[in-house]
């Protein structure tokens, strides 16, 4: 659904940004309409930095005690559109950034998302799922054997005559 709605979205959007920041500028003025634009692409890299860090030393930790990091890397990519969105002007995208940098909304919105994501890895209890048309082939230890290559006839080069 979203994908067939995306160009209408990268055509509202820009017309939504320019509404507001002209309702905005009415109410406070060019200048603190500007000043507040600043403050938050400041704001939005503070934000990403702090909220950054911590989140990839929740995933380290995760992955140090053998856990499944799933809900740590959606909380960081959520950050980082978070940030993404703080950095583009305007105060629609500011709004929507600064609601990703709750992690109330992002525990919801992994709660909502890990009831519809199958994690397949090979100690997960899904099991490992090799694709079909894979050419890979996955030899145990006792199955794989080295064997000397026969001996032929050794070959000519060109400057060999």
């Amino acid at each position: 659904m979203i994908p067939r709605l995306a160009p209408l979205i990268f055509i509202l959007m820009p017309l939504i940004e320019i509404a507001v920041f002209v309702i905005v500028g009415g109410e406070i003025g060019a200048l603190a309409t500007v000043g507040l634009v600043i403050a938050t692409t400041i704001l939005g890299a503070i934000l990403l930095r702090v909220q950054g860090f911590g989140i990839m030393t929740r995933l380290r930790e995760s992955m140090e005690q053998g856990g499944r990091p799933g809900r740590e890397l959606v909380h960081g990519f959520m950050v980082m559109i978070a940030g993404v969105l703080l950095f583009l002007p305007g105060f629609v995208t500011d709004a929507i950034g600064l609601v990703l940098f709750i992690p109330a909304v992002r525990d919801f919105a992994w709660r909502y998302l890990a009831s519809r994501i199958v994690v397949v890895t090979p100690n997960g209890p899904q099991g490992y799922r090799r694709p079909r048309d894979s050419r890979t082939i996955d030899l145990d230890a006792n199955e794989y054997a080295q064997e000397e290559p026969e001996e032929s006839a050794p070959r000519r080069l060109r400057d060999d005559r």
